[in-house]
């Protein structure tokens, strides 16, 4: 599978891009790279790519702006990969639309694992996803094997952890989950960031499936504990 598995590498430090290649290619993985945000955007648009590793820092189109213009058109997995710490720069990045954040100096061998991860949960469906493809909450729709979401029939495209985390939530219906909870179910590992890191993600999907953001019926804020789906849904 890993030999069909296409990464895209942007960042116009070539050192840095070489040495993640280098890892990458060792783990048989195809690989793309590009030097800034708009090199990218053409790179993603004529080739299929499953992930991309994104800088911040850039000339002509910066990761910020990459991002959010890879997001009106594609779903695969963005982790960023710059020098800036601050938790701000976490929450902006993902806020719109970055899957993970690691920053630099980095060891290669734990960007490969994160890497692996976002790969192994973006592309793979247990037998269970696959026999119960649609879930309907009210009027959303989201198919399972495509990861696709639809709002009164009009596509809209959440990240890969917007749309696990909408998943979660829309297969547990009436379940109230911490932002730990949903951290751990989804990232698959505990939560060391601070709450914002899901309330931005919450207000995201919300921007996208609800009909009024501000006044939300499908995900809703138990106070003081987490978050729920309201239990008016059906399988098809």
């Amino acid at each position: 599978m890993k030999q069909n598995t296409t990464i895209l590498i942007v960042d116009d430090d070539d050192e840095i891009r070489q040495l993640i290649q280098l890892y990458l290619q060792n783990e048989g993985y195809r690989i793309f790279h590009a030097t800034n945000g708009r090199e990218a955007l053409g790179l993603a648009e004529r080739h299929p790519v499953d992930l991309i590793i994104l800088d911040l820092m850039m000339p002509e189109m910066d990761g910020m702006q990459a991002c959010i213009r890879l997001r009106e058109k594609f779903q695969m997995p963005i982790i960023m990969l710059t020098a800036k710490t601050g938790d701000m720069d976490k929450i902006q990045g993902l806020s719109i639309g970055a899957d993970d954040y690691v920053t630099k100096p980095f060891n290669p061998l734990e960007l490969v694992a994160r890497i692996k991860a976002h790969l192994r949960r973006f592309l793979h469906f247990s037998p269970a996803e696959k026999q119960n493809d649609v879930l309907h909450i009210q009027h959303v729709t989201i198919r399972l094997s495509t990861r696709q979401v639809y709002v009164n029939d009009k596509e809209v495209f959440l990240t890969p952890k917007e749309f696990d985390i909408l998943v979660l939530l829309g297969k547990n219906l009436g379940i109230v989950f911490s932002s730990e909870q949903i951290y751990q179910q989804v990232w698959h590992e505990p939560m060391t960031t601070s709450n914002n890191t899901i309330m931005v993600h919450i207000r995201k999907i919300r921007e996208k499936i609800e009909l009024d953001p501000k006044q939300p019926i499908i995900i809703q804020t138990v106070w003081g504990v987490g978050y729920r789906v309201q239990p008016l849904w059906h399988n098809q």
